[in-house]
C-alpha cells in the first residue's frame, strides 16, 4: 500500500520511516477513513488500530496548518471507557507529532503545532482554564468526561468544532449500561456539530460547515473489516433500535 498516495508527503515519509509497511488494518482503514466514512476497525491487539485513527486525523490537521488554515479549535475527539488508557494514548500521541514536525522541518516546510489535551476527572482546574484560553486540536477523554464536557456552556462551545470522534474499546461498553450511556453523548455530539447518529450505526448528514465523521474499533476479530454495515449494527443492544422518523 502506498502511503504517499493517502497522506502528506512529510506524514507518509515520517511513516515509511518508522515502519516497514502498514498492518492489514490500517490498509483497510485508511482509504475509508481518509473518504471521510464512518469506520469500525475490528482487530487483535497489535494490529495499529490507534495509530490507523489517529493517523488519519492528524494528517487532516497538517495539511490545514500548511494551508494557513489551522484555527484555534478542537477537531478530534478520542473517547476510551480506560482513564488509564486516555493518559497512555496522550504520550503515544507524542511521537508521531514529534516525527511529522521534524519531517517538515527536513522538507523545509512550515512547522505545525498540534495540541493534545486529556480531560478526565482528574483534571486539574488549572488545565481546564488553560483548555478554554487555548483549545486543543485533539481532546482525549472518557464517555462520562464527555457527558459533563457537553452540559456545559464552555465545553459545549469547544466541541461545537468538531469534525472526527475515535471510539476505543468499544466492545468494552456496548453490551452494558456505559455503550448506552455513550450512545445517547454521541447523539448529542453529532447534534452539536451538524451530524446525526442512529443506534445502528452512524450516519453523515450534510452540513456547509463540516463533515461528521466517525471512527470506531474493538478487539473481537469475528467481526470483518470489510463487512461494516453487519459490525454497526453489531455494535449497539438490540434493546436500543434505530429511531424511527415521526409521521
Amino acid at each position: 500500500m502506498n502511503t504517499t498516495y493517502l497522506f502528506h508527503p512529510a506524514v507518509a515519509e515520517w511513516f515509511d520511516r518508522s515502519f516497514a509497511a502498514p498492518t492489514a488494518a490500517q490498509a483497510e482503514a485508511w482509504p475509508a477513513i481518509q473518504s471521510g466514512r464512518h469506520t469500525l476497525i475490528a482487530a487483535p491487539t497489535g494490529s495499529g488500530k490507534t495509530l490507523a485513527a489517529f493517523l488519519a486525523a492528524i494528517d487532516t490537521l497538517v495539511r490545514q496548518a500548511l494551508d494557513g488554515g489551522l484555527e484555534d479549535e478542537t477537531q478530534i475527539v478520542y473517547v476510551s471507557p480506560l482513564k488509564a488508557l486516555s493518559n497512555d494514548i496522550q504520550r503515544n500521541l507524542e511521537a508521531p507529532l514529534a516525527g511529522i514536525r521534524e519531517e517538515l522541518r527536513r522538507q523545509g516546510l512550515l512547522e505545525v503545532d498540534i495540541r493534545t489535551w486529556v480531560r478526565t476527572g482528574d483534571t486539574a482546574a488549572g488545565e481546564r482554564e488553560r483548555m478554554r484560553r487555548s483549545p486543543p486540536h485533539i481532546v482525549i477523554t472518557t464517555p462520562e468526561s464527555l457527558y459533563i464536557l457537553l452540559g456545559s456552556e464552555s465545553g459545549r462551545k469547544m466541541l461545537a468544532t468538531v469534525r472526527t470522534v475515535i471510539v476505543d474499546e468499544i466492545h468494552a461498553v456496548a453490551p452494558n449500561k456505559r455503550g448506552s450511556h455513550l450512545a445517547i453523548t454521541l447523539e448529542r455530539l453529532a447534534a452539536l456539530c451538524g451530524g446525526t447518529c442512529c443506534a445502528s450505526g452512524c450516519r453523515r448528514r450534510r452540513s456547509r460547515s463540516r463533515r461528521w465523521r466517525v471512527s470506531w474499533w474493538a478487539l473481537p476479530v469475528s467481526v470483518r473489516l470489510s463487512t461494516p454495515a453487519i459490525a454497526g449494527r453489531a455494535i449497539w443492544p438490540s434493546k436500543f433500535p434505530p429511531r424511527r422518523s415521526k409521521r
